[in-house]
């Protein structure tokens, strides 16, 4: 019986072990806010310059995929793993099935053009591997994905789809 019982525990702990190891994406969260998709990696080279440079070619699109829930992005936070953030101070509402590019550089915020700047020349996002949150205002999370470049993009366009 003891030894059956010392099997059974450490069956357990292995399945323990392996549910703590699953990576933070594999979490569904309960938010109609989704990544749909992240240009990690602006096409040329990498210029954060503030005038010429191509910072703005870098973007995470956030999209709603409520049916029927219309959502104020005010209040929300992105942020990466080094702990760089953007809070949308601003409000901007997305319908259900609308989208905004959240864009690196400098620009003017746009409802009809789908498109926020973070008014930040750096780029955000790393080339080689980077993890992506979004917060809800309530500060509880409504998204999460990691990517590597080798593992994650595929055609290594710097594009890479989540949720479609």
């Amino acid at each position: 019986m003891r030894i059956r019982l010392v099997a059974t525990t450490a069956v357990a702990a292995g399945a323990l072990t392996a549910l703590s190891a699953v990576p933070a994406q594999a979490a569904e969260y309960n938010s109609a806010l989704k990544i749909r998709g992240i240009q990690y990696d602006a096409p040329g080279s990498d210029s954060n310059r503030c005038s010429g440079g191509n910072t703005a070619q870098e973007y995470l699109t956030i999209k709603n995929y409520s049916r029927s829930t219309t959502v104020n992005l005010k209040g929300y936070v992105v942020k990466d793993a080094a702990g760089n953030k953007f809070t949308f101070t601003a409000s901007h509402t997305l319908q259900p099935g609308d989208y905004v590019k959240l864009r690196g550089g400098n620009g003017t915020d746009s409802d009809t053009k789908n498109v926020v700047y973070r008014d930040n020349c750096n780029f955000m996002w790393n080339n080689d591997k980077d993890t992506i949150y979004v917060y809800k205002p309530s500060g509880s999370r409504a998204d999460v994905h990691s990517y590597t470049r080798s593992g994650s993009d595929a055609d290594r366009n710097g594009y890479i789809t989540y949720h479609g």
